[in-house]
C-alpha cells in the first residue's frame, strides 16, 4: 500500500516562454529540495507559453522528481500574467509552507534555506530575499529602488525589496492573499494588512545566462505606482471610503464656501462686482464638488457595509483554549424538583 505524505514544502514556479532557461533550472531547484531531506513537491504553472516550455515541464513531471520531490504541473489555458500564475499555484501547493522563484534562474535555489531559517526562528510568516546587489540592466535597477522608495515610504513597510520573486510564505498566507491584476508585486504589503509578520533576508542575485526577460516595457513603472494607489486604497481605505473621500471633498467645501463668503463681502459692502470674476465659478466648482466627494464617501461606507455583512472584520492568529477539565455529574434539578411534589 501507498502511503501519502503531505509534502512539508512547495515550491511555486509560474513559468512563461522559458525553454531555454528550465533544464539547469530545474536541476538546480531538484538539488536544493533534495537537500532539505523534507518531503517537498514542486508546482509548475504554464502561463500560457508560445515556445517549448510546456513540453519541458510535462518530461520533468513524467520523469517522477525524487523519492523526496515530486513534479507537477498546472498549465492555464492562456497567458493570465504573474499574479494569475501564482494564485493558480498556491490553489494546487499542498505544502505547509510555499516558495516562489522566477525560471529565469536569477534565483539561486540553494539560499532557499536561509529563507526557511528566517520564517522558523523569528516566527515569522512570510520571508523575502532582499537583493542588495542586483545583477540587471542599469534601467531595471533603477525603477525597482524608486518603486521600492515609493512603496516603503507611502505603506511605512520598512523593506527593502518588495518585488523580489524569491519568498517564502506559509500556507495560510497564501491562501488568504488577494492575487489579481499586478498585485503579486505587492505580496508583502497585502500579507501585512491581512496582520501577517513580514521580514526579508539577504539573498545573492545572478545575471540571466539564458532566454530574455518579459519585462521590456517602459510603461512598467508609471504601471507599478498607478497599482501601488489601489493597493493603498485597499489596505487604507477599503473598510472606511469616507475617511478618504469625505476628508478631501470635506477640505474642498470649505475651500470654496470661504472663497464665496470673501466675494459675498466684497458685493454687499464694498460694491465690488463679482459677476465676471473666475474666481466666483472657482469658489462655486470646489464647493459643488466638494460635496460630491462627501457624498461618494457616504455611499461606499453604505456599501461596504451592505456588502461586508459576511465578511470577518478581523483575522485571527490562534486560539488558546485551557487544559480540559474532567467532566461533572450535575443533577438534573427539575426531576429531583419532580419527585419531592409527587411523594406522599
Amino acid at each position: 500500500m501507498i502511503l501519502f505524505v503531505s509534502p512539508y514544502l512547495s515550491a511555486v514556479v509560474p513559468v512563461l516562454d522559458e525553454e531555454e532557461s528550465l533544464p539547469a533550472f530545474h536541476g538546480e531547484l531538484m538539488a536544493a529540495l533534495a537537500a532539505l531531506a523534507l518531503p517537498c513537491e514542486i508546482v509548475y504553472v504554464d502561463d500560457g507559453s508560445s515556445d517549448a516550455s510546456g513540453e519541458l515541464l510535462e518530461k520533468f513531471a513524467l520523469a517522477g522528481g525524487s523519492p523526496d520531490v515530486t513534479v507537477r504541473v498546472v498549465v492555464l489555458r492562456r497567458n493570465f500574467g504573474k499574479s494569475g500564475a501564482l494564485a493558480a499555484g498556491f490553489a494546487h501547493a499542498r505544502g505547509q509552507w510555499l516558495v516562489t522563484l522566477d525560471a529565469d534562474g536569477q534565483d539561486i535555489p540553494a539560499q532557499l534555506p536561509k529563507l526557511l531559517a528566517a520564517a522558523e526562528q523569528g516566527g515569522y510568516d512570510l520571508v523575502g530575499g532582499w537583493r542588495r546587489r542586483r545583477d540587471d540592466r542599469l534601467v531595471k535597477r533603477t525603477t525597482s529602488r524608486w518603486y521600492n522608495a515609493a512603496t516603503r515610504t507611502l505603506t511605512g513597510l520598512p523593506l527593502r525589496d518588495f518585488n523580489t520573486g524569491f519568498k517564502l510564505l506559509s500556507a495560510e498566507v497564501a491562501h488568504e492573499l488577494p492575487l489579481y491584476g499586478e498585485f503579486h508585486r505587492f505580496v508583502p504589503v497585502l500579507a501585512h494588512d491581512l496582520g501577517f509578520r513580514v521580514a526579508e533576508v539577504e539573498v545573492t542575485h545572478r545575471a540571466r545566462t539564458a532566454g530574455r526577460s518579459k519585462y521590456l516595457s517602459v510603461l512598467r513603472f508609471p504601471k507599478t505606482l498607478l497599482d501601488l494607489s489601489t493597493v493603498l486604497f485597499l489596505t487604507r481605505f477599503a473598510d472606511r471610503p469616507l475617511y478618504l473621500f469625505g476628508g478631501a471633498g470635506a477640505g474642498l467645501a470649505a475651500a470654496g464656501f470661504g472663497v464665496l463668503a470673501w466675494l459675498s463681502l466684497q458685493k454687499l459692502v464694498l460694491g465690488a462686482g463679482i459677476g465676471q470674476r473666475p474666481l466666483l465659478l472657482l469658489g462655486v466648482l470646489a464647493l459643488l464638488v466638494g460635496a460630491q466627494l462627501v457624498g461618494i464617501g457616504f455611499l461606499g461606507d453604505v456599501l461596504r457595509h451592505s456588502a461586508g455583512r459576511d465578511r470577518l472584520p478581523y483575522r485571527v492568529r490562534s486560539v488558546v483554549d485551557p487544559a480540559p477539565v474532567d467532566a461533572r455529574v450535575v443533577p438534573d434539578r427539575r426531576a429531583s424538583t419532580d419527585r419531592r411534589a409527587g411523594a406522599p
